[in-house]
């Protein structure tokens, strides 16, 4: 993992966090740091940490909170993150995030005023779903009830237990629970993104290298990037049926177009849309800071240390054992 700094543990963490909120519109004249290709620098050390959700919460009809208000809400987020459960009880069976330097408030973070990373539409919400949408996850769900119970087997679990896929690889690339940082390392014709979970780098040719073919598809689907202006484009198509992004409800036909664009020395934005007609009824857009962030990354050893998969279905069989013996 990533050397961390305590954000947010105290008020004076908070007021200090303030300085941080970033205002995209008053960095008109930030002069973006070069290569010597001439294209901007965004290597380093990034984090994207939020507290900002993906749709907007019911009940607010704004854009964007208040400094103060984000600030309360930082407050409380990391009280509740750090309070401990009764060791001995079940709720204690937990990561203890905080202990380990694990939650948000102690991760470098770029507070963001906006009410949901959604910004088109402009009500901060995922548009409608098409009526083949709504079948597709409706499948989805059958399928799931029909394969039966998480812990009957292995290949039951998300990806994310096996240790094959997470959230903050995406792509998209979102913020999970902890761990959200990356790499970006960038040479004249191809830029890499090394992400912490999973320690899984995405390789994205920059010169112009030709899609896959239609018929060849990966989990994290085909990606080529191009420059437009001092922005980096990202277009990934080719997708299969495991993606990760498909928990939010979209299909493997999905076309996501990534920008990078650096903001100010420490915040770099990124940007999103999806668009998947199969799905919704219109293109969605999200947008994240990306906060600078300490390095090195440490590899992230998922597989080597996921002793809880077994447990898991261990725990299962001994559960059923005894529901048996139980009921003689």
């Amino acid at each position: 993992m990533l050397r961390r700094f305590v954000a947010a543990t105290a008020l004076g963490g908070f007021a200090i966090a303030l300085v941080l909120v970033i205002d995209a519109a008053a960095q008109t004249n930030y002069k973006v740091p070069r290569l010597p290709d001439g294209h901007p620098d965004f290597q380093g050390f990034w984090n994207n940490t939020t507290y900002t959700p993906l749709e907007r919460p019911k009940g607010i009809d704004r854009q964007f909170f208040t400094k103060e208000e984000v600030v309360e809400q930082m407050k409380r987020a990391a009280s509740e993150e750090a309070e401990q459960t009764t060791p001995g009880t079940v709720a204690d069976v937990h990561y203890d995030f905080t202990q380990f330097g694990l939650d948000r408030s102690q991760a470098p973070l770029a507070i963001n005023l906006r009410t949901s990373l959604i910004v088109d539409p402009a009500d901060g919400h995922l548009p409608p779903m098409t009526e083949e949408g709504k079948r597709l996850n409706a499948a989805r769900a059958d399928a799931r009830k029909r394969a039966g119970a998480i812990t009957d087997a292995a290949q039951n679990q998300p990806l994310s237990v096996r240790c094959i896929l997470m959230d903050r690889d995406g792509p998209p690339m979102l913020a999970g629970a902890y761990n959200n940082n990356y790499q970006i390392v960038q040479a004249p014709d191809t830029v890499m993104i090394l992400v912490e979970m999973l320690h899984s780098p995405r390789i994205i040719p920059t010169n112009g290298r030709p899609a896959l073919p239609a018929s060849i598809r990966q989990i994290e689907g085909s990606s080529r990037g191009h420059w437009d202006g001092d922005t980096l484009v990202i277009e990934t198509t080719n997708f299969t049926d495991m993606f990760m992004f498909a928990f939010q409800g979209a299909s493997a036909d999905m076309k996501l177009t990534e920008r990078f664009t650096r903001t100010s020395d420490d915040t770099l934005t990124y940007r999103f849309t999806v668009d998947d007609p199969k799905v919704w009824t219109r293109p969605w857009t999200a947008e994240v800071p990306w906060k600078k962030a300490i390095g090195p990354i440490f590899e992230h050893a998922c597989h080597e240390g996921n002793y809880s998969l077994t447990n898991l279905l261990r725990g299962a069989r001994e559960d059923e054992k005894r529901a048996k013996g139980a009921s003689k």
